[in-house]
């Protein structure tokens, strides 16, 4: 079985971005710049805000990071959104969610130019993704980066069935709207499953191409899935092993060890999909700089 390796191709396109950042300072004299809000005390927000910091840090991109209190207004983030989609150093706007209660996320969402919205979250990118206009809209960055997986392993997608198990806005959505879009690497026939399908393994068991985003640990076992079929597997959770030093581990929707006996490939949890969303968001700011500098 093959393992589609996450953590090697967003190594490897950090090294093709920092190239890029390289060609468009030398160029136009200025970098793309990613600006990162974060509401409120969050640890896993607070760890993922200092990974893309790093990260834009290490390819010579521009970042900074805007840190609120829990309780700002969402008056107060809104102004902040406002100035940042008229700043010209800024070429991406990302908010970390979750946000506190008081603030509408979808709100938040439109708030955010268009054009520098690098999360792929705005109705108008969304809108132009469903109607095959990726040229002039951002991806959401983990479907995005399964397309990029998808290619770079050279999985053969045109005419087979994908299914996709969950319908989030963030994956599940965008996924099956990109699976269905007329591209090398996508050109699928696409069916979702969610929480109310009744008899998810009928439908999984026709999967040539398995997408798991339920975010139900292990969730998808051996006799759900066709021999041969390839896997990809969105989920992070977090369960119980008193085996570890901190009594706990990291597992994807899918049973990696019983679906790898039926599989022909497969991303593992962690070092699959993960990866591949920070770098994916920073090929947006990129694309998001040349299309604001012409290039």
């Amino acid at each position: 079985m093959l393992i589609i390796d996450g953590k090697k191709v967003s190594l490897d396109l950090k090294n093709e971005l920092q190239t890029s950042v390289e060609s468009c300072k030398a160029l136009t004299g200025k970098v793309p710049g990613l600006a990162v809000i974060i509401v409120g005390q969050d640890p896993a927000s607070q760890v993922y805000v200092r990974n893309k910091a790093k990260t834009c840090k290490e390819i010579g991109m521009f970042s900074t990071a805007i840190e609120m209190p829990a309780d700002t207004t969402q008056e107060h983030l809104l102004d902040t959104i406002a100035k940042l989609n008229s700043d010209p150093l800024i070429h991406g706007i990302l908010v970390q969610q979750p946000l506190p209660k008081h603030i509408d996320e979808f709100a938040v969402t439109l708030a955010i130019d268009p054009a520098k919205d690098v999360d792929g979250f705005h109705p108008e990118n969304l809108g132009r993704l469903v109607m095959g206009h990726l040229d002039k809209c951002f991806v959401s960055c983990t479907p995005y980066g399964i397309l990029e997986l998808l290619g770079r392993y050279n999985i053969d997608t045109k005419g087979k069935h994908c299914v996709v198990v969950g319908r989030s806005n963030i994956v599940g959505k965008p996924m099956a709207n990109l699976m269905l879009q007329k591209l090398p690497t996508t050109n699928c026939t696409v069916t979702i499953c969610h929480s109310a399908t009744k008899d998810i393994p009928f439908y999984t068991r026709q999967a040539d191409i398995l997408i798991a985003a339920i975010g139900q640990a292990k969730f998808i076992t051996a006799d759900m899935v066709k021999p041969g079929a390839v896997v990809i597997d969105v989920g992070i959770n977090r369960i119980d092993d008193p085996s570890t030093k901190s009594g706990t581990r990291l597992v994807g929707d899918v049973d990696f060890e019983g679906v790898s006996t039926v599989a022909s490939a497969m991303t593992p949890v962690p070092g699959g999909v993960g990866p591949m969303t920070i770098a994916m968001l920073l090929k947006n700011t990129l694309h998001s700089f040349q299309r604001q500098n012409g290039l």
